[in-house]
């Protein structure tokens, strides 16, 4: 892929979402939620603070996170479907 966001934005892929309930029930994809864990993708630089120092981010690639789930704009790059968010939107790292 070649994107690279700018500041203290972050490209987020969406993991796929269960299949089934607890209970053994096939959730088809149009009952299905928006999953709201992802894979970071692509980060930018960071933002500036106040003094135009950079201010590195605390995500980086390769990171699974949870985001809310109206969080981040739909894009498409290179056929996958993405998401591009600030990291503030971002609440916290899986793992």
């Amino acid at each position: 892929m070649k994107f690279r966001p700018l500041h203290d934005r972050v490209v987020v892929r969406r993991l796929d979402g269960e299949e089934k309930t607890k209970g053994g029930i096939i959730i088809p994809d149009t009952a299905k939620e928006k999953p709201q864990e992802g894979e970071i993708v692509a980060v930018g630089p960071g933002a500036r603070d106040d003094a135009g120092k950079l201010v590195a981010l605390d995500v980086k690639k390769g990171d699974r996170v949870l985001f809310g789930k109206w969080s981040g704009t739909e894009v498409k790059i290179d056929g996958q479907d993405l998401l591009i968010m600030k990291e503030s939107d971002i609440m916290g790292i899986v793992g």
